[in-house]
């Protein structure tokens, strides 16, 4: 397994869009993971990726679907470096940011106080913080939560301050797991014009999705079957 800073290549057409692009923003070869389950002495190992393979390029917005147990989730976790594959290959060129199934707050804190320590981790000054999460609040419709602390804040809320973090620093690639799960209409639309600007700015995105409708959305589409990534 390893981890390395890109290097350049040649350019290349996304499929479907046909915009031509350089080296890619994130690229994951042979990538390998597996699970031990029961317990002893008839605990079995369970592959889950089997060689999957994927890169993500500037401008370019990624589904990812597959069935429940797939591996989409633990894909996406081995690409952030949240897990380690037990073999394949990981390139990162840039910032990433993540928003993942499950919460990752702090039920004591404010949304503002999670600004403020997520803006410290990513090496932001306090000026750059302040501006970035004034503009999600906008962006997103929750301002009037700033003060609220987690714990208090509503599901569909609480999705929003977890896609605000993963966006705070504007990362090169972002990778979403299921990010819209708890919300309302009107802010599911917010969301995907969040998406269309970041790949207007060159930005990379990736989506695990399970809406059909959602297809028509993104630039191409990626299925995570026996354990390998298949262009659809």
């Amino acid at each position: 397994m390893g981890i390395e800073t890109a290097t350049p290549a040649a350019a290349r057409t996304v499929p479907g869009n046909g915009r031509s692009l350089t080296a890619p923003l994130l690229e994951a070869a042979g990538i390998e993971k597996s699970y031990r389950r029961g317990i002893w002495p008839v605990r079995r190992e369970h592959q889950v990726l089997r060689g999957a393979s994927l890169a993500l390029y500037p401008g370019e917005v990624a589904g990812l679907v597959g069935e429940n147990g797939a591996g989409k989730s633990t894909l996406m976790k081995i690409l952030v470096g949240a897990l380690a594959p037990d073999a394949g290959s990981i390139i990162r060129n840039g910032r990433l940011g993540y928003c993942p199934q499950e919460p990752v707050v702090y039920e004591r804190l404010t949304c503002d106080e999670h600004f403020e320590l997520f803006g410290h981790a990513y090496e932001m000054t306090p000026a750059a913080e302040r501006r970035s999460a004034r503009d999600l609040y906008a962006a997103l419709g929750f301002e009037r939560y700033a003060a609220t602390r987690a714990s208090q804040l509503s599901g569909g809320t609480l999705a929003k301050l977890k896609l605000a973090l993963a966006l705070l620093a504007d990362p090169t690639v972002l990778l979403l797991d299921e990010p819209y799960s708890g919300f309302d209409f009107d802010t599911y639309l917010k969301f995907w014009d969040l998406v269309a600007q970041r790949r207007q700015a060159g930005r990379s995105v990736l989506i695990i999705s399970h809406f059909v409708t959602d297809e028509k959305r993104f630039d191409r589409i990626v299925t995570l079957r026996d354990g390998k990534a298949v262009p659809r």
